[in-house]
């Protein structure tokens, strides 16, 4: 596994972006989102994600019990999570608490979002 790290995302600079379908990306552009897929590119952090996104908030004591993994490396996987910009995290006394960060899915929702087939044809 790679040792990079990866930058915190900004959300203001990542809505940037039109659909896929409607214009291509910049190589800036992309650089602002790739994180985000790049972090959900993985089944582990997809599973995260989609544990965090099911509720309103929840604490990192219910998600490691779902895994077959240690805290560290979950811990791990949560803080790509954050530092693409996907979840926010607090700190209540001994644990950590996620909570999804909907403007983020938002965005990425609104990149992939594709006309349908008649629209995409008349252009």
């Amino acid at each position: 596994m790679s040792k990079q790290t990866l930058p915190v995302v900004d959300l203001q600079t990542a809505g940037c972006c039109a659909p896929l379908a409607v214009r291509a990306l910049d190589a800036d552009q992309a650089a602002v989102v790739a994180p985000m897929f790049k972090a959900l590119g993985d089944p582990v952090r997809l599973r995260l994600m989609s544990m965090i996104a099911s509720v309103p908030e929840i604490c990192v004591c219910d998600l490691t019990p779902a895994f077959d993994l240690s805290g560290p490396t979950i811990s791990h996987h949560l803080k790509v999570l954050r530092e693409a910009g996907l979840v926010d995290s607090e700190r209540r006394g001994t644990w950590v608490w996620y909570a999804v960060r909907p403007e983020a899915f938002r965005r990425l929702g609104a990149l992939l979002d594709l006309p349908d087939t008649a629209t995409r044809a008349a252009r």
